[in-house]
């Protein structure tokens, strides 16, 4: 087995995957921009969740707004319903693990708030959950999807955003997903701060 090479492949076909989405992805990359700016600026938050490195990419979406991402500014509403191992055990075992985000949403998520819903199959239970939760509660929908879109890209609304990764193979949806989330972040600091550049 040639290591190099098979190394090699994998930063060529990250970089190939990346160019192949950015004319599909850039525009709702901009209209989800364009929706969380507007809920921040109305006091509302963003909720973010998934599963496994989906979960982890939630988690790096809410510190970069809470923190910041490469421009200082004020802390911006994010929490990343993935953290509290708490709620999650507890719901997953007194109910389901279905609903491990959707109870956070239905209790944390108000009118006009935004969810970002991660999941590279398109078909995680729990994240469809989420996003009936969402509906019911009157929040945007960001969701961040590969391969067709799945069970989500079916039950999205009017209004709600998908950003679907035109590939199949889950390293590279989470490739492209990671640089979408820094595009999300990028976008949302040029917004608030007037950043031409």
């Amino acid at each position: 087995m040639d290591l190099i090479a098979r190394i090699s492949q994998h930063f060529h076909d990250s970089a190939q995957t990346k160019l192949d989405a950015m004319e599909l992805l850039a525009a709702p990359i901009s209209d989800a921009v364009q929706t969380m700016v507007a809920c921040l600026v109305n006091d509302g938050k963003i909720l973010a969740c998934g599963n496994g490195g989906s979960a982890g990419d939630a988690q790096h979406f809410a510190a970069e707004l809470v923190g910041r991402f490469e421009a200082e500014r004020q802390e911006l509403a994010a929490i990343a319903l993935t953290t509290d191992s708490s709620i999650l055990t507890a719901v997953a075992n007194d109910y389901s693990f279905n609903v491990v985000f959707a109870k956070q949403v239905r209790a944390l998520g108000r009118p006009g708030d935004v969810l970002l819903a991660i999941s590279t199959s398109g078909n995680s239970a729990n994240i469809i959950e989420a996003i009936k939760s969402a509906h019911d509660n009157g929040l945007s929908v960001v969701a961040l999807t590969g391969k067709s879109g799945g069970q989500i890209g079916q039950m999205l609304r009017e209004g709600d955003i998908h950003i679907c990764v035109p590939a199949e193979r889950t390293a590279r949806i989470q490739e492209t997903h990671l640089l979408a989330i820094h595009c999300l972040c990028d976008g949302i600091d040029c917004l608030l701060l007037g950043v031409e550049e």
